[in-house]
């Protein structure tokens, strides 16, 4: 059983979460994840390390309210345990020898960016942050972001916050300019990845995309986190979860993301019905 340490509402959909597990925050490194159940008949879901202190043994976790587990994820109290917590799994994300990144994050993925982020620049490396959000309710961790980068720029889609528009207008503008990266790295949405690696593509920029398809047990058995990179079968848990972008089937990842989503719905909902239930 894993201990919650801190309960954190960002945003009305996304929360982040402390948990006790020394292991873990001993050996995690950016770009890497962990595998957790809520209770003993709880499906597994990967969610990536978010931040991790070895002196008090806690690793931070931030996730979005989607289907029935992250729900019953979320209801947890401070105190409160959870069942399992396996990592850190994944391969970590290369940063040695990076002297000039991009960091391009969309909406949940910023959690997933900003310990890449962090790493970056306790390395010395020149920090571009890139984050993008739909409207101003949303936003998540700007504060930290701001630490960590030597330059930032906050988009959203409805220009209620930062910039008007998406994260490919400031990084456009900066590859037009001239500004040219040693990486660029893009986490979020499928959609968005895709048209940052388009972005970079023309001005030979080398772009890495973290994935993050349905995962089952971690280990690369189940084949649930398929990929076709450069035409090869790829698996996310084990070979990844960071891929060249340029070579992602970006169109066939967002197809099969799609599969269980009516599911995911359906879930949450008769989760949600229970739990008022219960309440009552």
């Amino acid at each position: 059983m894993y201990r919650i340490l801190k309960r954190k509402e960002l945003n009305p959909t996304v929360t982040l979460m402390d948990i006790e597990a020394p292991f873990v925050a001993r050996k995690a490194k950016a770009g890497q994840f962990i595998i957790l159940r809520v209770d003993e008949e709880g499906e597994r879901i990967p969610l990536t390390v978010a931040g991790c202190d070895a002196n008090t043994g806690a690793v931070t976790i931030i996730f979005q309210i989607v289907g029935a587990t992250t729900q019953k994820l979320n209801e947890k109290k401070e105190g409160e345990f959870i069942q399992d917590f396996v990592g850190p799994l994944g391969r970590p994300t290369h940063v040695e020898g990076l002297r000039k990144v991009a960091v391009v994050g969309g909406g949940v993925g910023c959690a997933i960016a900003l310990p890449v982020a962090r790493r970056l620049h306790e390395l010395g490396c020149e920090v571009t942050s890139i984050v993008g959000f739909r409207n101003k309710d949303l936003v998540i961790l700007e504060e930290e972001f701001r630490e960590y980068s030597d330059r930032f720029f906050m988009m959203t889609d409805d220009g209620s916050y930062g910039e008007h528009g998406n994260v490919c207008v400031p990084l456009n503008r900066l590859l037009e300019a001239g500004e040219r990266f040693d990486e660029v790295i893009t986490i979020g949405p499928l959609i968005m990845m895709k048209f940052v690696a388009l972005a970079t593509k023309p001005y030979g920029v080398k772009t890495i995309a973290s994935m993050n398809p349905v995962m089952i047990d971690g280990t690369g058995m189940c084949g649930g986190c398929r990929l076709t990179v450069g035409g090869e079968t790829k698996f996310a848990c084990v070979d990844g979860p960071e891929f060249d972008a340029h070579l992602i089937d970006f169109d066939e990842a967002m197809k099969r993301s799609r599969t269980y989503s009516e599911f995911e719905k359906e879930a949450r909902e008769k989760h949600c019905n229970l739990f008022r239930q219960e309440v009552k």
